[in-house]
């Protein structure tokens, strides 16, 4: 065996372990970019009734309100939640979500129940939740259904 084949099978190994360690690096630095994922409603949305289910893929969001609060509980945790309010105007109200028991649940009183209190009213809602590098947003209305 030549000396340019000792040193090729000493630094092989070396050359394999250092690139499988840059690969996983690149692919953990690409999962960390930010990336805007659309959810859409399964069907109409009646928040009031809780009856409202947001997804995209797998992923899907349940956005539903008990005497005031409005809670949001999802299929896989995530790390920050955002609801926003919009009235006729477009003008946004800004209500972070706070985590209840798990990363999988999140709720913040609202005024919901009062802008949505007759039959038939509807209002414009956007929902922003964040897992890692990802923020999964929807805009669409909640239609009181009585």
């Amino acid at each position: 065996m030549n000396k340019h084949t000792k040193l090729a099978i000493l630094i092989a190994p070396i050359l394999a372990i250092g690139g499988y360690i840059a690969s996983d690096l690149y692919l953990a630095s690409d999962a960390e970019k930010a990336k805007f994922i659309p959810l859409a409603t399964e069907s109409s949305c009646d928040v009031l009734a809780g009856e409202c289910v947001l997804s995209s893929g797998e992923f899907k969001a349940n956005v539903y309100d008990e005497n005031g609060t409005t809670f949001v509980n999802t299929t896989f945790p995530i790390d920050t939640a955002t609801l926003f309010l919009v009235d006729s105007s477009d003008v946004a109200t800004v209500y972070p979500l706070q985590m209840s028991d798990s990363p999988y649940y999140w709720f913040n009183k609202t005024p919901l129940r009062e802008l949505n209190s007759k039959q038939g009213d509807s209002h414009k809602m956007r929902l922003v939740l964040k897992i890692k590098g990802g923020q999964y947003i929807s805009e669409f209305y909640t239609q009181n259904g009585g």
